[in-house]
């Protein structure tokens, strides 16, 4: 049960703390969460795949969002196991057309079920249609979890994680305070949560919870930027003042071991610039994007149609997926994606986001070149074993040869 979610709640969660770049936070509205990783990856990547599951429940957050949960069946146990903070990407026929987002998990890791967070995007067709026509009972397609915005530490005694996000950027840190807290007695999780008003906040009732679980060791401070706070440092957008303001009073970077940032771009860069000026190593932060696009930008869906004429210079598009080989030819004047060009001839080719943000199309470049608009999902030792994002990348040689089975 629910309750209702406004300031009194969210007083009693304890001391407040700043707001966030929010502009580009509700430019995207609850959509896409995509992983992103600074430093080194805590889980290796599996070759994901869609599995059709049963919505078990669908529980209200606020007036723009709504939990998710699907039941996971003991067959597919294997194929569901994650950690906290990675995502599944979600399919289904909307108007005759595919369409696929991806969302982060939101609860701790457990058999049985998964559990995303949806916010409705201002004209997102995903988002809008789940608000209203997801039901208990109906099935759709869910993708096995993935994605590398999970804890690399050893060890969690003694550890103080520290989380800043803002929106729908709280889904994939309630999996990971609950994990953080649950797994030793001497850890502490630090959020800073940021939200144009009280009424916005997502996972209200659950984050005064865990405050109440944990009151010695979770603290949740609450900024919203549309609303006056008692405390003129949780009130307002993050600028770099203010974010230092907030870091010096409320978090301490000295006493941190990991720190995670989900949320629009201009937030978590302005976090990542302001922490490594203050000397905080890279290898500690991580963090997660929302879609770089802007509002109404079209969303690749399917393969765009692509019209070869016999007298114009085509490149040739080679691929191995689950083992099987395919070819297709892509005119140059066209600078077309691999991945588009992949979906027409496999619709199975693999994409969550099609944006460069979430390395669901990762594949090995075997032969050729290729040039990529986007990257803000590949690790540096990654690019430098070949990989590319195919949806972000566009043939450069006559010939291009990728794997996606490595």
């Amino acid at each position: 049960m629910t309750h209702p979610v406004g300031s009194q709640r969210l007083w009693h969660l304890g001391t407040p703390s700043p707001a966030v770049e929010e502009a580009a936070t509700e430019r995207v509205a609850g959509a896409l969460l995509n992983s992103v990783v600074g430093g080194a990856s805590a889980s290796p990547r599996r070759r994901t795949r869609f599995h059709t599951l049963a919505v078990q429940e669908v529980r209200p957050l606020t007036d723009e969002a709504i939990e998710v949960t699907f039941a996971v069946p003991d067959e597919l146990a294997g194929e569901f196991d994650y950690l906290a903070g990675q995502h599944v990407a979600l399919r289904a026929e909307l108007g005759g057309h595919e369409v696929r987002r991806s969302y982060s998990l939101c609860r701790p890791p457990a058999p049985g079920s998964v559990s995303v967070a949806i916010k409705r995007d201002r004209g997102g067709r995903f988002s809008t249609w789940a608000q209203s026509e997801l039901h208990v009972g109906d099935r759709i397609d869910v993708m096995s979890p993935q994605g590398t915005f999970t804890s690399a530490l050893a060890a969690l005694d003694e550890a103080h994680v520290v989380g800043i996000a803002a929106g729908s950027g709280i889904t994939p840190l309630m999996a990971l305070a609950a994990t953080v807290l649950a797994r030793s007695e001497s850890s502490r999780f630090t959020l800073v949560y940021t939200n144009r008003r009280a009424t916005d906040v997502m996972f209200l009732d659950d984050l005064a919870d865990l405050k109440d679980r944990y009151p010695a060791r979770f603290a949740v401070h609450h900024v919203l930027t549309r609303e006056q706070r008692s405390a003129p440092l949780l009130s307002g957008r993050i600028d770099e003042e203010r974010l230092r303001g907030i870091l010096d009073a409320l978090v301490l970077p000295a006493t941190v071991d990991e720190w995670f940032l989900c949320g629009p771009f201009d937030l978590v860069q302005l976090c990542r610039d302001t922490l490594a000026d203050i000397g905080v190593e890279s290898a500690h932060v991580r963090y997660e994007l929302f879609t770089t696009g802007e509002p109404g930008q079209e969303r690749p869906e399917a393969g765009r149609p692509i019209e070869v004429r016999e007298d114009e210079p085509v490149r040739t598009i080679e691929f191995t997926l689950d083992g099987q080989s395919g070819s297709v030819d892509t005119p140059v004047s066209a600078n077309e994606s691999i991945l588009n060009a992949a979906l027409r001839v496999r619709p199975d080719v693999p994409f969550a986001c099609a944006g460069g943000v979430c390395g669901t199309c990762r594949a090995r470049l075997v032969d050729g070149s290729v040039t990529m608009t986007e990257n803000y999902a590949l690790e540096q030792d990654e690019l430098d074993r070949g990989y590319v994002l195919t949806c972000q990348s566009h043939p450069t040689t006559d010939r291009v040869v990728v794997d996606y089975d490595v």
